[in-house]
């Protein structure tokens, strides 16, 4: 086995390993700053960077995770069949949700792009930020933005709006199941989704639901979006 093939091999192992001791913390000690998508990037960064990992190394076994994003895609069916009673019985609530989660996303993002000055393929790259990595990585074709790049903007902002979302909601006094659920998928999608399971059943349904139903929104709108938007 070369050295190169070797490093590749301890990649991978390094990045499931990170992975699930970061989920195995934060299921004991329920801190942000433990949850998987925080804890395992920066011992994986960490680590590739004390070993001098080149790159093109790292990833010679690690995109194949990248591509278990389409199984997962596919995947995102079952909770809409599983909760389609839930769907017939708040169809304005959830609609309205993904409507303001996407429009919101997009403008806000598009007139922080007008105030702060970013590199084109940047700008291209974190409009899609709103919806969750599947989706947006489809959608950011249409934008042409930089994949590697949104990826890494989905993820901060998953994270953002993980962290601030619950004082937000307990600033502006929004206790339905319903209003918690909807405001975390569509703000924060897979992260807000994780948050809001940890708060109650029908709020991780919501905010699936609503997470799912914004990224398909995304992608289907994604060619007009970007015309809107360019």
């Amino acid at each position: 086995m070369s050295q190169s093939t070797l490093l590749a091999l301890i990649s991978l192992l390094i990045t499931v390993g990170s992975y699930y001791i970061a989920k195995a913390l934060y299921k004991r000690h329920k801190t942000w700053w433990l949850l998987p998508s925080i804890l395992a990037p920066v011992v994986v960064v960490f680590i590739v960077v004390w070993l001098s990992i080149p790159l093109p190394t790292y990833f010679e076994y690690t995109h194949w995770l990248v591509t278990l994003l389409a199984p997962a895609t596919v995947a995102f069916a079952v909770p809409i069949y599983r909760e389609r009673q839930l769907i017939r019985q708040y169809p304005l609530t959830i609609s309205c949700g993904v409507i303001a989660g996407v429009m919101f996303g997009l403008t806000s993002t598009w007139l922080l792009t007008k105030v702060i000055p970013l590199p084109e393929e940047l700008i291209h790259s974190v409009l899609v930020r709103s919806v969750s990595t599947p989706f947006a990585l489809e959608a950011t074709s249409a934008f042409g933005g930089v994949p590697e790049l949104t990826a890494l903007m989905v993820m901060l902002t998953g994270i953002i709006g993980m962290v601030i979302g619950e004082p937000l909601m307990k600033l502006f006094r929004i206790h339905t199941s319903l209003g918690r659920g909807v405001a975390l998928g569509a703000s924060a999608h897979g992260s807000g989704t994780a948050i809001a399971t940890e708060i109650g059943q029908q709020e991780g349904v919501v905010a699936s639901l609503t997470m799912i139903f914004a990224g398909i929104v995304m992608v289907i709108c994604a060619p007009f979006f970007a015309w809107v938007f360019s």
